[in-house]
C-alpha cells in the first residue's frame, strides 16, 4: 500500500548521491520532499513535523557515521526514524493471556472495517479459538462468521439470543470455558451512534476482555485518528489491527496512529485469505515502506503456510526421478499457498519494482495449471511424448490455444533445463543434490 510513497522516498534519497557530506543546506530540499510524501500518503500533519524534526536533528548529529555515503547515512536516518514512529522502541507487544481460563479478545470498529474476516483470521493464527458471534445488527453477519469459523477451523459460539447482545455475550463466557482463545465479534458502528457506543462498553464490562482491539481499514487515512481516539475514551484499547494493507491505501493511518495514540499496532491483515494475517513489526515494516524487502517474513510465511515436510519429499522426489509436469504442478501449488506472487515480491528488496511483471505471470500460472490438469497422468510424467495432436486436445480442454501449450513446454523445459545444471544432474553432484542427500 505504500507504493506511492517508497517511490517518492527513494526519489529523494537519489537525489543526495551528489554531495560529499550532509549538511543543512542540502537536506532542506530533501526533507520538504518528505514532508510532501507524508502528507500525500496521508499521515497526520503532527506526525510529519515531529518526524522531520528528528530526521534533521539526527541527520546533522554526531549518529551519522563518517565511513558511508550521505545518501545511505539519510536513509538510514529515515529508516529508523520510521520504526521509532511506529513503535521499535517499545517492547514487542505479546497477546495478554489470562491465567484463570480462555484469553478474552473484543473486536471493535466502524462498519466495513472487516472485522468478522479479522476474528477469523486471528482464530487461525492463534489456534484452539472459538468465534463468539456478538454482531446482531448486521444482516447475515452471524452467518458469515460461521462460515469463517469453519474454514479457519475453529469453533462458532452462535447468539444465545438474536435480539440480546448481552444475554449472549454472558452465555459464550459460560460455553467457552474449555478453549484457549474466545474471539468477540461486536457489531460495526459508528463513532459518533451514541447508542451502539453504549452496547460496546456494557459488552466489554461483561466480558471483561483481556485485548480490546480496534479493527482499522487502512484505507480510512487520518479519519483513523478520530476513530482510534474517540473508542480509546469509551473502552481502554490495547491493540490495533490493521486490515486491507494490500490494498491501494496511501498508508497514513500506519504512521500516525500509533504516534499520536501510543496504542501498539499487533496485527496486520495483507489480504482476504484466513491465513493473510502476520504480527506487526515496526523495523520491518519501515525495511519494507522504503523498498528495502522484509525477508524474514517472508521465511516466516513459508514456514507457516507451506507444509515443509512435502516440500523436501517433493525436492528429494524431483533430484530422484528429474522434473515432470506432475511434480511441477505440486510444486506451483505450495508457492501459491504463500498469497499472490505480487504480494511475495513486494517482501524481496527491490521486488516492488517487478509487481506489474508479476500481475501477468499470476494469470500465466493459473493457465498453466488448466493446462497441466487437461494432460493425461502420463503424459505429465512424461512430457517429451505430448506432440502436435495431444497438444491440441490439451488446448481444447483447458479453453487455451495450441500455441499457449507449446509456449508452456518451452518454458517448463527451460525451468527443467535450468534445475538440471543447478542439481547436477539426476547422477550429478550439484549443490541441492548435496544439501538433500
Amino acid at each position: 500500500m505504500f507504493e506511492t510513497l517508497t517511490e517518492r522516498l527513494n526519489k529523494t534519497f537519489r537525489n543526495l548521491a551528489g554531495f560529499g557530506k550532509l549538511n543543512e543546506e542540502n537536506i532542506q530540499p530533501a526533507l520538504r520532499e518528505i514532508r510532501v510524501a507524508l502528507l500525500e500518503a496521508d499521515v497526520h500533519f503532527r506526525v510529519v513535523k515531529s518526524f522531520l524534526e528528528n530526521v534533521k536533528k539526527r541527520a546533522l548529529g554526531s549518529e551519522v557515521l563518517e565511513s558511508v555515503t550521505p545518501a545511505d547515512q539519510f536513509v538510514k536516518v529515515v529508516r529508523d526514524e520510521l520504526a521509532r514512529t511506529l513503535g521499535a522502541e517499545e517492547p514487542p507487544p505479546e497477546l495478554r493471556k489470562n491465567p484463570a481460563g480462555p484469553t478474552r479478545i473484543l473486536l471493535c470498529g466502524l462498519q466495513g472495517a472487516g472485522k468478522t474476516t479479522a476474528a477469523a483470521k486471528l482464530a487461525h493464527l492463534l489456534g484452539k479459538s472459538a468465534l463468539v458471534a456478538l454482531d446482531l445488527k448486521r444482516p447475515g453477519a452471524v452467518e458469515q462468521l460461521r462460515v469463517m469459523a469453519e474454514k479457519v477451523q475453529a469453533t462458532f459460539l452462535p447468539p444465545a439470543d438474536p435480539s440480546d447482545v448481552r444475554l449472549s455475550a454472558r452465555k459464550a463466557l459460560e460455553e467457552g470455558r474449555a478453549f484457549e482463545h474466545l474471539i468477540f465479534d461486536t457489531a460495526g458502528r459508528l463513532q459518533i451512534d451514541e447508542e451502539l457506543m453504549e452496547e460496546l462498553v456494557e459488552v466489554a464490562g461483561i466480558v471483561k476482555p483481556d485485548e480490546i482491539v480496534l479493527v482499522l481499514d487502512a484505507m480510512t487515512g487520518q479519519e483513523a485518528l478520530n476513530v482510534a481516539e474517540t473508542f480509546h475514551k469509551r473502552v481502554p484499547l490495547t491493540a490495533l489491527m490493521l486490515t486491507k494493507t494490500d490494498g491501494d491505501a496511501r498508508g497514513g493511518a500506519a504512521l500516525s496512529i500509533r504516534h499520536v495514540t501510543g496504542i501498539p499496532i499487533k496485527w496486520i491483515g495483507t489480504g482476504e485469505r484466513p491465513d493473510a494475517i502476520e504480527s506487526f513489526h515496526p523495523e520491518r515494516f519501515a525495511d519494507r515502506i522504503l523498498g528495502m524487502g522484509d525477508v524474514v517474513s517472508l521465511v516466516e510465511r513459508a514456514e507457516r503456510l507451506t507444509d515443509t515436510k512435502k516440500v523436501e519429499s517433493l525436492t528429494k522426489r524431483m533430484l530422484r526421478d528429474g522434473l515432470d509436469l506432475e511434480l511441477f504442478l505440486e510444486q506451483m501449488r505450495e508457492m501459491r499457498k504463500m498469497g499472490p506472487l505480487t504480494e511475495l515480491l513486494s517482501l524481496l528488496p527491490g521486488g516492488g519494482n517487478l509487481a506489474p511483471m508479476a500481475a501477468g505471470s499470476e494469470e500465466e500460472l493459473k493457465r498453466f495449471e488448466s493446462m497441466i490438469l487437461s494432460m493425461t497422468p502420463r503424459e505429465r510424467r512424461h512430457p517429451d511424448i505430448i506432440d502436435h495432436s495431444r497438444k491440441r486436445r490439451i488446448a481444447r480442454g483447458s479453453g487455451v490455444r495450441t500455441e499457449e501449450v507449446s509456449r508452456m513446454l518451452k518454458q517448463f523445459r527451460k525451468v527443467r533445463g535450468m534445475l538440471g545444471a543447478f542439481t547436477g544432474g539426476k547422477k550429478g553432484n550439484g549443490i541441492l543434490r548435496q544439501f538433500f542427500s
